[in-house]
């Protein structure tokens, strides 16, 4: 993507993933000077033989930067802030995202001309319902194009042009680093506690969500989820300001006005009247009542931007869903699994858990703050918990007056015992269900890394049985 204006100017980048590199690139082909590093060797090694070869914040002309780009991961406020961080802000040198830099690239464009930005947020769900909203469009004939914190980097995808749509994944890390982001149509879905050690406390994450519907106005459009107490309130805090049209969305009851999902079914209300939509596919990418919400908020959304109900449900049954989330792997003489990897804290299991009926849950990794002990409510579907890695014993501990749990080394090994189980169960439609509940960090390099695992095994006992996963 090129960016306007960047002849003669210089940036530091900190932070040479994804993020980082594409932000580098496309700096330097826009015509900026890139000064840049990452504590990681072999990061640092992508950047040779390129014009912001890496070397250390130390050599960099702090008087001469124009901003410092920092990546997402990087630590700005807590626990503490990172040394690049201090010394950016000791010498005065604006912080900034790549979210930010984009954000000023549409800012530039003519008003009447420019392309449309969906910006969604949420501590789960997020990428799901992105991913669905940017298929409807596509479906739909529009020229759509996805990213931010899921698949291709902001600064990565097409440049701007008039009628193009941007469907943004948002994560608190990037809305921290942004400031001039105006979205037409801003989604916030729910709140849950996560990533407080980066945030200070639930305060200041609520207040990173919160910046998603910075700087709109009346023309724009605020999807707010108000199932849960703290999104209802910044609903109706958002309502108070009179800024961007208010739009509240539920899976829990009707509403008056705005967009709930009922029994399955999408019914909206926005002139004084409540119209159903359609059912909502029964597909796997969309069971479950947290995916009703999703489907109910790309539904609104893709209809305020011009998308009829029928052509949009119509789209919706050709979803296939995300890796990692919810992902059909293959059914094994009767025995289904399913890829949740994705799923890193509590919430998003106890969505999981809501659907499917007799689950074998295979869950570990790094243990969050707590482990799973707000799980010890929803396991009714759970027969039996497979736990592995550094946090098997604490996860065993904290549920074995539940369900029978059973400790492992490795995945592999948890994933053969819940088949194993999952086969000799009378229950129907057993399913065994990786929704890890923990980060990935202890034995793979993310969660994607973790689902490619699983997905393997899974392969393996398919091609053993002489199956096609």
């Amino acid at each position: 993507m090129k960016i306007l204006g960047m002849e003669g100017k210089s940036f530091g980048v900190f932070g040479l993933g994804k993020t980082g590199l594409t932000s580098a690139e496309a700096l330097v082909s826009s015509g900026a000077e890139v000064y840049s590093y990452d504590e990681n060797e072999q990061a640092r090694e992508k950047t040779a033989n390129t014009p912001y070869l890496a070397e250390h914040p130390t050599s960099w002309p702090w008087q001469n930067l124009n901003a410092l780009v920092l990546s997402p991961g990087v630590p700005l406020t807590h626990p503490k802030p990172h040394a690049v961080v201090r010394k950016a802000r000791e010498v005065g040198v604006e912080i900034i995202g790549d979210i930010e830099i984009f954000a000023r690239t549409i800012n530039a464009m003519p008003k009447d001309r420019r392309a449309k930005i969906v910006a969604v947020t949420g501590s789960n769900g997020k990428s799901t319902t992105t991913s669905l909203i940017a298929h409807i469009l596509r479906e739909a004939g529009h020229r759509v194009f996805e990213g931010g914190n899921i698949g291709e980097a902001v600064l990565g995808l097409p440049q701007p042009e008039e009628n193009s749509i941007y469907v943004l994944e948002l994560s608190s890390y990037q809305l921290d680093l942004t400031h001039s982001l105006k979205a037409d149509i801003a989604v916030l879905l729910n709140i849950s506690p996560d990533h407080l050690d980066r945030h200070g406390g639930m305060d200041g994450y609520v207040m990173a969500k919160k910046r998603i519907f910075r700087n709109q106005d009346g023309d724009d459009f605020a999807f707010i989820g108000v199932d849960d107490d703290i999104s209802q309130t910044i609903c109706t805090d958002q309502i108070s300001h009179k800024k961007a049209n208010v739009v509240p969305v539920s899976v829990k009851g009707t509403l008056g006005h705005g967009v709930f999902a009922l029994g399955g079914e999408i019914f909206y209300n926005f002139e004084n009247k409540t119209i159903q939509a359609g059912k909502i596919p029964d597909i796997v990418s969309l069971r479950g009542q947290h995916n009703f919400q999703n489907a109910a908020v790309a539904f609104a959304v893709c209809n305020r931007l011009g998308v009829s109900p029928p052509l949009a449900m119509m789209a919706m049954a050709k979803f296939t869903g995300l890796p990692h989330r919810m992902e059909y792997v293959a059914e094994i003489d009767g025995v289904t699994f399913i890829n949740d990897s994705k799923a890193t804290n509590a919430d998003a299991v106890i969505k999981a858990f809501g659907a499917f009926d007799s689950i074998f849950w295979i869950a570990g990794g790094k243990a969050k703050e707590g482990g799973i002990e707000d799980l010890d409510a929803h396991l009714t579907n759970v027969r039996a918990g497979y736990f592995y890695g550094e946090s098997a014993k604490l996860f065993a501990k904290q549920v074995e007056h539940k369900i029978s749990t059973q400790t492992y080394t490795r995945i592999d090994h948890a994933v053969d015992n819940a088949f194993a189980d999952a086969l000799s169960t009378k229950a129907k439609n057993p399913v065994v269900l990786l929704s890890p509940a923990a980060a990935s960090f202890d034995q793979y390099k993310n969660f994607e890394e973790r689902g490619d695992v699983f997905r393997k095994i899974v392969n393996k006992i398919a091609q053993e049985r002489g199956k096609v996963a």
